[in-house]
């Protein structure tokens, strides 16, 4: 799988599951939505993603949109 995806796979895990835990713990957790939605915008125009920095260091191959 490429970076790209993995990015998009995990920011969409994240995104369901601090939603759930918002509605089933504490509405808090929803918190943890905006910061991942306010990260995939910033990502989109600088190439700055530092989710793709970690992936990286695991070995993923890189995508079209973080060389």
């Amino acid at each position: 799988m490429a970076l790209d995806r993995m990015i998009l796979a995990f920011a969409g895990f994240m995104v369901l599951v601090s939603v759930a835990l918002g509605v089933y713990v504490s509405p808090y957790w929803h918190f943890l939505t905006v910061f991942v939605g306010l990260n995939l915008i910033q990502s989109s125009f600088t190439g700055f993603c530092p989710a793709a920095m970690i992936f990286k260091k695991f070995g993923a191959k890189p995508g079209c949109a973080f060389n």
